[in-house]
């Protein structure tokens, strides 16, 4: 009878370590729910590691935290799906039925309803985002050069994301959250008039710039951070030819 494939539990070698983290997040269902309480005030965050026995062919989940400079392992029993991403959330469900595992409280001074809304309120900067860092390499690896995080019309208070300027093209990487996405956004509970209008006045200022730009000869792209940059790069390289033909 032969064991279970490799990609139920091994760990390819070459991940970093932000990866790994990544991956942790995703399974326990976000990074606050990592927490492993070591005593009054003083909270570590764990990792489910997975470990196949040489002579059962069995695969069982542990939960690892460092307290005191020292590693500390728990087992949360055999796993047997197929999948090391499936194994890992079963090791996080167990673990937090175990009680060896909670939620990170949210901060007192937070105005989030939730720990995916404050992820989304810090995650907002003004440029270089994950979304537009993949959209500008899928562009460049395209072979089309553009200019970063400048105004399309400098007497004009509007800054794009990325700009094509001899082809008067401007695209923007729009946040789910703070432009309020159909699909994603999820408004916030604290707070909620005071959200409720700092997003409709976002939605409005995107409006108006698109058509600002549009009445000043300027071709606009709006994109949400959920797209894949391969989808908006299409879009990018059509809007583009169909700029050149016009010529």
């Amino acid at each position: 009878m032969s064991g279970p494939p490799a990609r139920a539990w091994r760990l390819r070698s070459n991940r970093s370590k932000t990866s790994i983290d990544a991956e942790q997040n995703k399974a326990a269902g976000g990074a606050h729910r990592r927490t492993v309480e070591l005593g009054p005030g003083k909270t570590v965050q764990g990792t489910v590691t997975l470990k196949i026995s040489e002579t059962t062919g069995v695969i069982r989940a542990y939960l690892r935290w460092r307290d005191q400079g020292r590693t500390v392992l728990k087992s949360l029993g055999p796993v047997e799906h197929r999948t090391r991403s499936a194994n890992l959330a079963e090791g996080w469900k167990r673990a937090h039925a175990l009680g060896l595992v909670h939620d990170e409280a949210l901060p007192s001074e937070s105005w989030a309803s939730s720990h995916e809304v404050r992820a989304a309120m810090r995650g907002n900067r003004g440029r270089d985002t994950s979304p537009e860092l993949r959209l500008r390499a899928e562009l460049h690896a395209r072979g089309l050069r553009y200019r970063v995080s400048v105004r399309p019309i400098p007497e004009l208070r509007r800054t794009a994301d990325i700009v094509f300027p001899k082809e008067r093209l401007a695209i923007f990487v729009d946040g789910c959250f703070w432009h309020g996405c159909p699909e994603h956004h999820r408004p916030a509970r604290k707070n909620a008039g005071f959200w409720s209008t700092k997003i409709a006045a976002n939605k409005q200022r995107d409006l108006e710039t698109t058509q600002v730009l549009a009445e000043r000869g300027w071709m606009v792209i709006r994109c949400w951070e959920h797209e894949t940059a391969d989808s908006v790069a299409n879009r990018v390289v059509s809007m583009l030819a169909s700029s050149l033909s016009q010529d």
